[in-house]
């Protein structure tokens, strides 16, 4: 499984444990937990966290509810014979303890199926909104993240003169590498044209990294992904005094050092 995090956030261990899943999903849940202790553990905790959250809602039943149930046993008791002479005082007292417990038992039943029920809805409810939510914070991102590419872009075209062009061409490791920087040296401003990046494609667990080599030592101006059809001019941290420019592939999110092994591509102001 190549993302725990996001299956026991999906909300599908709160529906096996309240019995709302098909058999096979059933399945699937219980194959899982026993691949991934994670995945044990939480189903541990989520039904922990329902029996607590019963007991504590727990409601007494009603003096009312009480004696309906006890004159229900009692009236039972009459019809089948069972109580041919008049009880002991020890007699009434385990028949009411009983009775008692039964109510207690009966209602509890109740207030757990009634809560199943109201879980359900809520855990439907909340999937429903992060749902919705996720996909409109997605997009919106993905849109003000193309006009800030193409607002760099029409800053870079405004002033192209204030701009030095540095093009990286690959290494042995991509021979066939190559992407385009714009540089200024006055503003300490870097930014790559999307248009130009011409790198193998990366997983989902790695990016590229930019670094500038200032005085001999690398400096890292932040990550990106090979996304041949993006446009526009991505602004990346800012530097001052560069003499080159260099790309290598990195875990996602970036590394403190480049990885030599993985340099892909590099460029000399």
């Amino acid at each position: 499984m190549k993302d725990i995090k996001s299956y026991l956030e999906s909300g599908i261990l709160e529906q096996y444990v309240l019995g709302d899943l098909s058999n096979e999903e059933m399945l699937e849940v219980e194959q899982n937990s026993m691949i991934y202790p994670e995945i044990k553990s939480e189903i541990i905790e989520i039904e922990s966290a329902l029996l607590n959250y019963a007991l504590y809602n727990a409601i007494e039943p009603s003096k009312s509810l009480r004696d309906k149930v006890l004159y229900s046993i009692e009236k039972s008791n009459s019809k089948t014979g069972q109580l041919n002479s008049a009880p002991s005082k020890l007699g009434q007292f385990y028949k009411y303890a009983f009775a008692a417990s039964f109510a207690l038992l009966f209602i509890s039943i109740i207030l757990l199926i009634n809560l199943n029920n109201k879980l359900t809805d809520s855990y439907n409810e909340i999937a429903i909104l992060q749902s919705g939510n996720e996909r409109f914070s997605s997009r919106v991102n993905f849109i003000d993240e193309e006009l800030r590419d193409t607002r760099n872009a029409l800053h870079f075209y405004q002033n192209q003169a204030s701009y030095k062009l540095v093009t990286l061409k690959g290494s042995d490791k991509a021979p066939d590498a190559s992407m385009l920087i714009a540089f200024n040296p006055e503003q300490e401003e870097v930014m790559i044209d999307l248009s130009s990046i011409k790198m193998p494609s990366n997983d989902e667990d790695h990016q590229y990294q930019l670094w500038a080599m200032v005085d001999g030592k690398p400096v890292d101006l932040g990550v990106f992904d090979s996304e041949l059809d993006s446009t526009g001019m991505k602004k990346m941290k800012s530097v001052k005094n560069v003499q080159a420019f260099a790309v290598t592939l990195e875990i996602r999110g970036g590394s403190t050092n480049p990885n030599m092994d993985q340099m892909m591509a590099i460029g000399s102001i």
